[in-house]
């Protein structure tokens, strides 16, 4: 054989191996980034974006980027039932806009999928009256307006608690009315759409509001006669950073968690939010 027909030869099997190489990086089995992180481009659902919240995760992003190279792009969501299902198909990444309770409650409801990375903050709620204005001026037989579905509720029965107006069956994570052991000053508890709470103030001696139903409904710091304190009780209210199930170990997803959770987050906190909100990834419970 010529020298010049083995060269060839050997220049088409080069030529064939590159191809095939080629071929693999391009159509073979891709890496699992579960572990290692990836593309570094990191989507997070949040609901009903604001101001604040977006300063706050404009921050987020300019650190992650700078400090880990990762992206983080915000989706928005107008209801609080997209975010998990859109973590869970793989739609976005993320997701930053519930607590420990609501995750868990719905895991239940869907099978689970959708796991806790880290915490962010709490969103202590409070016991408002026009009547009266400190938590002692209750007298007995209030009437004191509470939301009436599962979460709201259970936390509003534990705020009632922790202002040391009733006792709770202990051992129950979601308390209701019927849990009740002790009721010292005989309250009324009336259940309503947490909505409503706010807005029915004046035809009940107290009632415990959500934050986003209690500025639309005029309530702040002069109607406040007790805050949720931030405790034991208080720990299944943490507002937390939520995956996939099987990717908690993501290391582009716990750069954003690190990215999260910086003093300068700490700052824009206090300063949009001042003592409704608490940055939670330090507390200890």
């Amino acid at each position: 054989m010529s020298k010049k027909k083995t060269r060839n030869i050997v220049i088409g099997v080069i030529v064939a191996l590159v191809v095939i190489v080629i071929g693999w990086f391009s159509f073979g089995p891709k890496p699992n980034n579960s572990q290692k992180g990836g593309n570094h481009v990191v989507t997070v659902g949040i609901v009903s974006e604001t101001k604040p919240k977006e300063d706050i995760w404009n921050h987020v992003a300019a650190t992650a980027k700078k400090k880990y190279g990762v992206t983080v792009k915000v989706k928005n969501f107008t209801d609080y039932n997209q975010p998990n299902k859109a973590v869970k198909n793989g739609d976005i990444d993320l997701n930053a806009f519930q607590h420990y309770a609501f995750l868990k409650a719905w895991n239940k409801a869907n099978k689970g999928g959708v796991v806790a990375i880290g915490r962010t903050e709490i969103n202590p709620i409070r016991l408002y009256s026009k009547k009266y204005h400190k938590l002692s001026d209750l007298p007995k037989g209030a009437t004191i307006a509470v939301p009436n579905d599962a979460s709201n509720e259970s936390r509003a029965l534990f705020v009632l608690k922790n202002a040391g107006l009733i006792e709770l069956r202990k051992g129950k994570e979601l308390a209701t009315v019927a849990d009740v052991v002790k009721n010292p000053k005989n309250l009324k508890i009336k259940e309503i759409n947490a909505d409503q709470c706010g807005r029915v103030i004046d035809s009940v001696d107290a009632a415990v509001v959500n934050n986003d139903f209690a500025r639309p409904a005029g309530l702040g710091k002069k109607q406040t006669i007790f805050v949720e304190p931030v405790n034991r009780d208080s720990l299944k209210w943490v507002n937390i950073i939520c995956a996939r199930k099987g990717e908690e170990k993501n290391k582009d997803y716990l750069a954003v968690v690190k990215a999260y959770q910086t003093e300068e987050t700490k700052r824009l906190d206090k300063k949009y939010y001042g003592d409704m909100q608490k940055t939670a990834w330090d507390i200890k419970f």
